[in-house]
Formats: C-alpha cells, sequence, structure tokens
C-alpha cells in the first residue's frame, strides 16, 4: 500500500494512475478541495489536512503503507514572496506532522515532491544535482528545507528518502481524463489557453529584460506522466535497498516565455494576447534539467520531450475542461 498526500492534485493524481498501472495499492490523503473526480476507482481516499496530526498518524497507520507519497503543498513561487508564512506553515510545519505520523507508523520509504526551485539563479546549465542550492522564493526555500529534515530524519530514523527536483510540469494524462487545473492558476501554459479561448483577456508575461535570447524566462518544461511514472522507478529503487538520494526531472531543454506561446498558437491556430509586466519577484532567469543521473540510476527516461507533443495534450485536456469542442 502506498499513502499519496496530496493525490488529488495535478502531479498527485497522475502518479496513483502510474502506482495502479505498477499493481500498487493506494490511499490519498488530501482536502479535496475539488472533490475525488480525479481519483480513480479502487483508491482509497481520506478527506483531511496535514495540519490535523492525530487524524494523519491514524490514516498512515490504518493504511498499512510500506512508503509515502508527499506531494501536498503550496507551489506558486510569486504568491510565496507576499505571503511566506503561509508557505512556511503548511509546506514546513504541516510536513513536519507528516514526518511524526512516519516515524510513528514505522513507515521507512518517502518520495517527495522537491523542485527546481532549490537552486535559485544556476551557475551553470543544465543544472546538476550537485549544484550549490540557494533559492531565490520563499517556496523553494520549502522545498529544500524539507529535502534537508529528509536527510536528518534518515540518519536518526532511518527513514530513507528519494527527492524529485522537478522542472515545470506540463501536459495532461493522455486519457484525457485528468490534466492541469489549479485555483488560483499560476502556471503559463494553462494560463495562456484560456487566453486563446477568451477565458482571460490577456495573459500577463512577467518580464521581458531578463539575460535570455529574448528576454523572457526560459524553462525546462517536463510532461506530467513521465513525471509520475519517475515516481514509481523511485519506488522501485527503495524497494531494492538504494540509499537516499536526490534526482532533477526534466528534458534537458529549455524553452523561453516567448517560444511556448509560439508553439501555443501553432498548435491551437489561435493568436495569444499578452502584456508584458514587471518581472516576478523570486524568478530566475534560467533554468533546465541535467537528468543524467535518474536515467543512469533509475532507468528514467521521458517520453514526451518535445514541446508541441506536451502541449497537444494539455490543449485536448483544456477544452475538455472548459467544455469547448476539440478542434
Amino acid at each position: 500500500m502506498i499513502f499519496v498526500t496530496g493525490g488529488a492534485g495535478y502531479i498527485g493524481s497522475h502518479t496513483v494512475r502510474s502506482l495502479l498501472a505498477a499493481g500498487h495499492s493506494v490511499t490519498v490523503f488530501d482536502r479535496f478541495p475539488k472533490g475525488t473526480e480525479t481519483i480513480p476507482p479502487g483508491v482509497v481516499t481520506v478527506r483531511g489536512d496535514l495540519a490535523d496530526l492525530e487524524l494523519l498518524i491514524d490514516s498512515l497507520k490504518q493504511s498499512k503503507a510500506d512508503a509515502v507519497f508527499h506531494f501536498a503543498g503550496y507551489i506558486a513561487a510569486g504568491e510565496s514572496m507576499q505571503n511566506p508564512t503561509k508557505f512556511f506553515r503548511n509546506n514546513i510545519s504541516n510536513s513536519v506532522n507528516l514526518l511524526d505520523a512516519i516515524v510513528q507508523s514505522d513507515v521507512k520509504k518517502i518520495i517527495f515532491s522537491s523542485s527546481a526551485g532549490v537552486y535559485g539563479d544556476p551557475e551553470k546549465l543544465p543544472i546538476p544535482e550537485d549544484h550549490p542550492c540557494r533559492p531565490t522564493s520563499t517556496y523553494g526555500e520549502t522545498k529544500y528545507f524539507f529535502e534537508r529534515m529528509l536527510d536528518w530524519y534518515d540518519r536518526i530514523h532511518g527513514i530513507r528518502s528519494i527527492c524529485l527536483r522537478y522542472f515545470n510540469a506540463a501536459g495532461a494524462h493522455p486519457s484525457g481524463e485528468i490534466g492541469e487545473s489549479h485555483d488560483p492558476e499560476s502556471h503559463l501554459i494553462p494560463l495562456a489557453l484560456d487566453a486563446v479561448i477568451g477565458l482571460r483577456k490577456e495573459l500577463q508575461l512577467f518580464g521581458d529584460d531578463y539575460p535570455t535570447r529574448d528576454g523572457t524566462c526560459v524553462r525546462d518544461y517536463i510532461h506530467v506522466v513521465d513525471l509520475a511514472d519517475a515516481h514509481v522507478l523511485a519506488l522501485q529503487a527503495l524497494d531494492k535497498g538504494c540509499d537516499s538520494s536526490i534526482y532533477n526531472l526534466g528534458t534537458g531543454n529549455g524553452y523561453s516565455n516567448l517560444e511556448v506561446l509560439k508553439t501555443i498558437e501553432e498548435v491551437t491556430g489561435k493568436p495569444v494576447p499578452y502584456r508584458v509586466v514587471g518581472r516576478r519577484e523570486g524568478d530566475p532567469s534560467e533554468l533546465y534539467a541535467s537528468s543524467d543521473r535518474a536515467e543512469r540510476e533509475l532507468g528514467w527516461t521521458p517520453k514526451y520531450q518535445d514541446l508541441r507533443t506536451i502541449i497537444e495534450t494539455a490543449w485536448t485536456w483544456h477544452q475538455k475542461l472548459r467544455g469547448i469542442s476539440a478542434q
């Protein structure tokens, strides 16, 4: 049994499906703000908050879990710079509750949803895992802080962990059943797609004066199903007795914000209305990954490496989400 916090969310729900496909049983612990619509049949669900330590301990013990996948947490880097307390309380304090529950339930394996945000402004590209971690946002700091906590819990309690540092998760499940939908939405691709279909007057593009090829931020976009598959491979590695480790998950290709918008226009056949505004605090100029370690040690290779393919799956899902006939 795998205990998944935040399993109803974007990456969590895709990973639940990958776990089921690999033959695992799953319990999802989530606040379910949108209900259980992203949860497939056969999954045990517990509605709860990580702040509720008693419920968390009871749920984890009842699940008889072999491992924990930890996705629950706030993700908007920009918001984290305006309300750091919210992010430290949820991403750190509540995650300490999870570690307490793991210790009390005698679970010895955890896979953590970390982020490229731990690196800050890169000294070299593509970014390897041994790159210095100097987060430029409160969000990135919370991810890095929890990684360090996991190291201590391994030393003291023997809880082995794998931290997966995602670059920019994007796309949707090929089945069209689930995809990206945050509330509020802060990610470039779904925001741009809403602008394409007129649900948003225009997209705000944060900065065009970065030291990049066209002045806009450059990011590494990784398909959400590839991320989900990496979690299953990480679990297999822990099951085989590997030591705690950290892995980047990306394609190694960096695309600028303007290049993403151009690809969206090619896929949808429609213009993306946008307006350039000031830089968003905490945004590094360029982030793209070296995932050689994950390929070498986990046997992980992204299946959806082409940006156009990633956006095509996002567009198919987005039309369904917004009630638009596929075109």
